[in-house]
């Protein structure tokens, strides 16, 4: 066969390959394929829509920013700071080489959900119309570089040509949220862009920057947090701050999620000690899984969703933790378990009117045993879609096949993009929508499902299962 260097779309990727069920994905697809977008959870800076900057080169808008990319990279042997990793600095002659080093392992992301994304943004976006490789890389490099120059490819111009309806940022509580305010009080940007607290660094007593962290949550609260109900104040101050600011959810990664109550005599003890970095690594613990669900209890008084992304064992690689810091590709999954460990935290509000919670997982093997049956009973839960390392095709059909014959497709959360590369969103959320969109397709071809209803569903899990799960 004699090899192609261009590149193309096909109309009917990851479509069944059966021609009669693969005409009924057409026509659901046809229904969601232009809908707005939501997304309730992602890494997006808001100072990119504040400020509006034009974005600089290819290689810090579609690379660095994107933990998929450079760690496939580094496993093929490019060394982590030549793509930019962790902030990496990189001059015009460096990024220029960063690109080439991604195009020259193009090979690499071969069945992946990378390729997938990446050719949809150099397709869809960018009008790139060659395959990279070592020959084309500059060449690509060069057409993006045009592209980014013009007003139609900066930040705001490309949200709205994205149609994202709905953007939630990821910030961290003591954050003064002036980007979120600045955006919100230009009435020439109409798109909506909230941020999402995250309190995971506050809650984890046992971090040796434990107490300068409680003085910037005082500082940002302008409340005492020398004692326990200072530290409880100061964390219910922040969270009005946030939803005052637009937000709607609270968000949590942990390396587990088991929840425990502790009394309030043990809770300002361990309190104490972890601000004198005295409390055991047994007390930490035991303090962070209270304060897990302290945040649950809050969420029944404030009305923000609470979402779980736990087993992550984070940062594996210490000397490229060292060197380059967090987010820069060496996080791996870890097994986990969630009917234990919540019942503390749903036995008190599993079944509270409002509270909102969503459990996402890398862990495949609880869907159908844990997550599902949890999702499938308590009026509080909703199930996570794929996420992180299982964000891709494969993983999303195995979800839907687990999940859905004990929890159903309302029980779910809506397709979550929890990405930091802004180009990959309508990738992204194309490739969920055909993904149902297939699935729902072979329910009908198989009689277990009307069309008519195979629609509503494409459509709700787009539109309103999102809209409902998030209070949007």
């Amino acid at each position: 066969m004699t090899p192609t260097t261009n590149l193309t779309l096909h109309p009917d990727r990851l479509f069944p390959a059966e021609p009669g069920v693969r005409d009924i994905a057409r026509r659901l697809y046809a229904e969601v394929r232009d809908l707005p977008i939501i997304s309730p959870h992602g890494h997006v800076p808001p100072q990119w829509l504040a400020e509006d900057t034009p974005f600089g080169d290819p290689t810090s808008l579609l690379l660095s920013p994107d933990h998929y990319i450079f760690r496939l990279l580094h496993a093929e042997g490019v060394p982590l700071e030549a793509v930019g990793a962790g902030g990496s600095p990189l001059d015009a002659a460096g990024a220029r080489a960063a690109w080439r080093h991604f195009c020259e392992h193009w090979s690499a992301f071969r069945g992946t959900p990378v390729r997938f994304w990446m050719e949809s943004e150099l397709v869809d976006i960018f009008g790139v119309t060659e395959r990279p490789s070592a020959q084309s890389a500059d060449r690509i490099y060069d057409r993006i570089a045009e592209h980014l120059a013009s007003p139609d490819f900066r930040p705001r111009a490309l949200m709205d040509r994205f149609d994202i309806q709905f953007l939630a940022t990821t910030d961290d509580p003591a954050d003064d949220l002036r980007h979120h305010e600045a955006i919100a009080n230009d009435p020439t940007f109409t798109r909506r862009v909230v941020p999402t607290f995250r309190p995971d660094r506050y809650l984890e007593p046992g971090r040796p920057d434990f107490p300068e962290l409680m003085t910037s949550l005082a500082g940002a609260a302008d409340t005492d947090t020398g004692d326990y109900a200072g530290y409880l104040v100061a964390l219910a101050d922040r969270r009005r701050y946030f939803k005052d600011h637009g937000a709607v959810s609270s968000d949590h990664s942990h390396a587990d999620v088991v929840t425990l109550t502790l009394d309030d005599a043990e809770a300002r003890r361990i309190y104490a000690a972890a601000l004198a970095g005295e409390a055991s690594e047994a007390e930490a613990t035991a303090l962070r899984r209270h304060m897990l669900v302290e945040m649950a209890r809050m969420a029944t008084e404030d009305g923000l969703v609470m979402t779980l992304h736990p087993g992550v064992y984070r940062n594996h690689d210490t000397a490229t933790a060292q060197r380059f810091g967090p987010d820069t590709g060496h996080d791996i999954p870890t097994a986990m378990e969630f009917t234990r460990g919540l019942q503390p935290l749903l036995d008190r509000f599993g079944n509270s009117a409002g509270f909102h919670l969503v459990v996402f997982t890398i862990d495949e093997t609880v869907y159908s045993r844990e997550l599902a049956p949890l999702a499938g009973y308590y009026p509080a839960v909703y199930l996570g879609v794929p996420w992180w390392f299982i964000d891709a095709p494969e993983a999303i059909r195995r979800f839907r096949g687990a999940v859905t014959e004990t929890a159903g497709f309302y029980r779910t959360s809506g397709f979550i993009d929890d990405t930091r590369a802004f180009c990959s969103i309508p990738a992204r959320h194309d490739m969920s929508r055909r993904l149902d969109s297939a699935y729902l397709a072979q329910l009908v071809a198989e009689h277990r499902l009307e069309e008519d209803e195979a629609l509503q569903t494409v459509v709700d899990l787009v539109t309103s299962v999102p809209k409902q799960v998030f209070k949007l």
